[in-house]
């Protein structure tokens, strides 16, 4: 068992103050795999102390001395590429070619991007008669998930750093090693003390405690709404910015008449990566009702050709789902389908055959699913798909819409076509013949999938401070009327 005991916290590897230990479940074999300390208000304080007082000469580095930064991130994380996609793979389930290929990358991307995006960042510019610029923001608190961890732990970080603010990270304690080997990363690459800051815990303890801090200037958290909301309580009155990425119910708006065995499977493959645990997950298929039944013909296919193995081994397989709870919200999703009279197709309740152990799901097809039932409304983050009939256009734009999400839609069929139909849907991303977003543009939601957005120049921006300034020497157009336009 790997034993991370300590946080990180002003450069170095402290014990926690009062923290108790806590056994991450490996969720192919449902036994420990890792053990961290949960910490404690005491920690989050030491840190967040420490994230203040670096903040002052942080703040105050050039553009080339945080580039210069990121750089050694990058060189140092590319070291460690293999120990990360293990970790991953063992605590999060992800099936090691996907942890290798993508739940690694992923977050070296993000470095790289950030980097691009700074080195070509406009920090002032002139409106008016204003000088309008942008500075750090100050101490970020970072609360992320367990599903794509080091893909949403660096599109705070990168951001935050090239921003010159400083930080605490609280990762999931579901998967919180990869985290750990970041925080390695951080110092191995001379990341100054204090500027990056990690305190493994849980939300009622770590995450609560960071919210409600008075010396944090900004929470960004992604995870589910019901959490985003808690977290929004917590931070309102110290009247702290806060960034959310929530949770989401993508439709896959399948257009009449599409060659539907050219566009379905790359949109329904974001159903099964990642064994569903996606956010952006393009779940609810909206077929127009000529199409239902060769649709439902090439989705059950797709479902009964893909494998579900062992996570530890290479291979084009679907692992488990991270945990029990997850494991028991999913088999309570497709047994209320059942309840509620959609038709199932393939999979169910129950582990694959021949898995008696581990947190395996399998890849499930429902049709006849109205837009009203839970498996319809309530995100599964499982390797779940379901097909909705649709008899025209705007209907089916109608059920696209009709849930409290707005993180991401999917749409299936002519690009032409579907460029006339994006602007229709209400979601932060649309996808056309992909369920995949491009890393340098900007990752957001409407509605109750969250606020403000990730990635390139957006996250860079959303992690600044915004000022005007009058009166500056040398202004030319001090004391003239502002020019149409300007």
């Amino acid at each position: 068992m790997k034993s991370y005991l300590n946080q990180y916290i002003d450069g170095a590897w402290v014990e926690s103050e009062g923290g108790t230990v806590y056994q991450v479940i490996d969720p192919s074999t449902e036994q420990p795999c890792t053990e961290i300390t949960l910490g404690t208000a005491a920690d989050v304080d030491k840190a967040v102390a420490a994230a203040r007082s670096a903040f002052e000469s942080w703040s105050q580095t050039s553009v080339q001395e945080r580039l210069d930064v990121l750089g050694r991130i990058m060189i140092e994380y590319k070291a460690r590429m293999p120990d990360l996609a293990k970790a991953m793979s063992q605590e999060m389930g992800a099936p090691m070619a996907l942890a290798s290929m993508a739940q690694a990358p992923t977050g070296l991307a993000h470095f790289s991007a950030t980097a691009k995006a700074l080195a070509a960042f406009e920090f002032s510019e002139t409106i008016g008669k204003a000088t309008v610029v942008h500075e750090p923001l100050g101490v970020v608190a970072m609360i992320t998930p367990w599903n794509w961890p080091l893909n949403q732990i660096c599109a705070k970080v990168a951001p935050a750093l090239a921003a010159g603010d400083t930080m605490i990270l609280k990762p999931s304690e579901e998967a919180p090693s990869c985290a750990v080997i970041l925080a390695e990363i951080m110092d191995a690459a001379g990341v100054p003390p204090g500027v990056f800051n990690l305190v493994n815990g849980d939300g009622p303890g770590v995450g609560a405690a960071l919210c409600a801090h008075r010396d944090v200037d900004m929470v960004s958290f992604t995870g589910s709404t019901r959490a985003g909301i808690a977290v929004a309580l917590a931070a309102a009155p110290t009247v702290k910015r806060v960034h959310q990425e929530l949770g989401g119910k993508a439709a896959n708006l399948v257009l009449e008449g599409s060659d539907l065995a050219a566009v379905l499977p790359p949109t329904v493959a974001g159903v099964l990566a990642n064994s569903g645990q996606s956010c952006i997950a393009p779940t609810r298929l909206l077929v127009h009702a000529s199409q239902v039944a060769e649709a439902t013909a090439i989705v059950k296919s797709m479902m009964e050709q893909t494998k579900v193995g062992d996570p530890a081994e290479m291979g084009q397989h679907i692992g488990p789902v991270v945990n029990k709870a997850q494991f028991d919200k999913i088999q309570g999703l497709i047994q209320s389908a059942i309840d509620e009279g959609a038709t199932l197709v393939t999979g169910g309740v129950g582990r694959p055959n021949g898995r008696n152990a581990g947190y395996y799901i399998q890849p499930t097809l429902f049709t006849d699913v109205r837009p009203d039932m839970r498996i319809a409304q309530e995100e599964t983050f499982g390797p779940v798909a379901t097909i909705t009939s649709y008899t025209d256009q705007d209907e089916g734009i109608r059920i696209a819409n009709a849930t409290e999400y707005g993180l991401s839609a999917t749409i299936s069929g002519d690009p032409a076509a579907a460029a006339k139909v994006a602007p229709k849907l209400r979601a932060g991303l649309v996808t056309i013949n992909s369920w995949s977003p491009d890393i340098g543009a900007p990752f957001g939601g409407y509605k109750h999938s969250g606020n403000g957005r990730e990635n390139g120049r957006y996250g860079l921006t959303d992690f600044m401070e915004v000022k005007t300034i009058t009166g500056l020497p040398g202004d030319t157009r001090q004391g003239k009327p502002a020019e149409a336009g300007a």
